[in-house]
């Protein structure tokens, strides 16, 4: 069962907002209209610390005191607030779960995703306020897939609305053109055999890599208009376009753009030797 975190977010800031606006409108006068009509029933020339000056300011205090509910909802809704503001229009952390995005993202990344590059949305309703840019070709894109459309995935953009993208032998074209790609490295691992290469996609060079024991899964699609073509890095172990389809614009949540810690398990220690911007 997935967890909707911007929805419980959103509950919690409007509930604690509406429930100390509440009292300062409806109950907070109320106490304060006490507490003045207790002052003005005790005279103050009565003598600090005796019984009865004690008593008075118990009841003072008592008058005065807020409601837990309301104490809790003032205290929290300017921090849930800010936390709001930051991960629904400004930067939002997420983990790497697969390892669909090697060997540009391991299992155990912590990035960072840019929420208003592709403009100001609605948090939980998606809709877009203002347009600010565009994805492009090689971005690195946090977004929602047609088939699970509460889960949040990330991949590569490879093709833009009314590109043609075409997969063959392993090789990946755009609009009738190879994406240049420069071999790095063969890495044999189990019954795998990887081939590292640099690839050059949007005028940014990037790494990616393909498993040379598995058969190709060759193909060639039109991207629909408000539509985007996504792949992983790890092109014969990454569950994306060419399985499920390309991703409508209205599901982009933002552009990932940095590594800010490793941390493979809960029972170890994080590493900060990835820290660095995403290519």
């Amino acid at each position: 069962m997935n967890i909707d975190f911007p929805l419980i977010l959103v509950i919690l800031v409007f509930g604690s907002g509406l429930v100390w606006l509440l009292d300062a409108l409806l109950l907070a006068p109320g106490r304060r209209r006490i507490v003045s009509r207790l002052q003005d029933e005790y005279p103050q020339w009565q003598e600090e610390g005796s019984g009865q000056a004690i008593k008075y300011q118990a009841r003072v205090a008592e008058s005065a005191r807020e409601p837990a509910l309301v104490e809790y909802a003032r205290s929290f809704f300017p921090v849930l607030l800010v936390v709001f503001v930051l991960r629904s229009f400004l930067v939002e952390p997420f983990q790497i779960p697969s390892s669909s995005m090697v060997p540009t993202l391991q299992v155990g990344d912590y990035i960072l995703v840019n929420k208003y590059t592709y403009g100001i949305r609605l948090p939980v309703l998606r809709t877009k306020v203002l347009a600010l840019n565009e994805p492009q070709r090689g971005d690195v894109m946090v977004f929602f897939p047609p088939h699970m459309n509460d889960t949040y995935f990330i991949k590569r953009v490879v093709g833009l609305p009314g590109d043609t993208v075409t997969y063959r032998n392993k090789r990946l074209y755009v609009n009738g053109q190879q994406v240049p790609e420069e071999p790095l490295a063969v890495l044999p691992e189990g019954h795998a055999r990887y081939s590292v290469g640099l690839e050059t996609l949007g005028g940014d060079t990037h790494l990616f890599q393909v498993d040379e024991a598995r058969p190709a899964r060759d193909f060639s699609v039109v991207v629909k208009p408000g539509h985007y073509f996504m792949m992983g890095d790890n092109r014969d172990n990454s569950s994306d376009s060419r399985i499920w389809g390309q991703v409508p614009e209205r599901d982009i949540v933002g552009k990932a753009f940095a590594v800010w810690m490793h941390w493979d398990e809960l029972f170890s220690l994080p590493s900060f030797s990835r820290v660095g911007l995403i290519q």
